[in-house]
């Protein structure tokens, strides 16, 4: 049986769209700040693939946390909520390209990032 390759890019919601996105998808909680619904053209707002608002407080945005964060949220991920919305990216990202759309300044230790591998270590 042959594996399909999926692709999965990260862009922040800042960055312009471009027609090789393929299908926008926000992995955040909340809202970015002071961004319109129109500006950021995200196709679907996955919340719930987004951590907990208690690992988010807890984890902070600090890269020392990384490590530690990404195990608690992929144990977040586990859920069976976590596991229907990975399915629900997985099935898109079958379907044609799509880009994991995130507000953090920090590209390299975000959970679009954790994400990113999860989908591309299954796939």
């Amino acid at each position: 049986m042959t594996r399909q390759r999926l692709m999965v890019a990260l862009k922040r919601v800042y960055e312009e769209p471009e027609p090789g996105d393929g299908t926008r998808v926000l992995v955040e909680r909340l809202w970015p700040r002071g961004f319109s619904k129109k500006r950021a053209r995200v196709d679907l707002w996955l919340k719930e693939i987004a951590p907990s608002s208690e690992l988010r407080t807890w984890y902070g945005h600090d890269p020392e946390k990384f490590a530690e964060f990404r195990r608690r949220y992929e144990t977040e991920l586990a859920s069976e909520t976590g596991q229907a919305a990975l399915a629900q990216l997985r099935e898109l990202a079958k379907q044609g390209p799509v880009t994991l759309v995130f507000a953090t300044h920090d590209t390299e230790h975000s959970n679009a990032v954790v994400l990113h591998d999860l989908l591309l270590r299954v796939s």
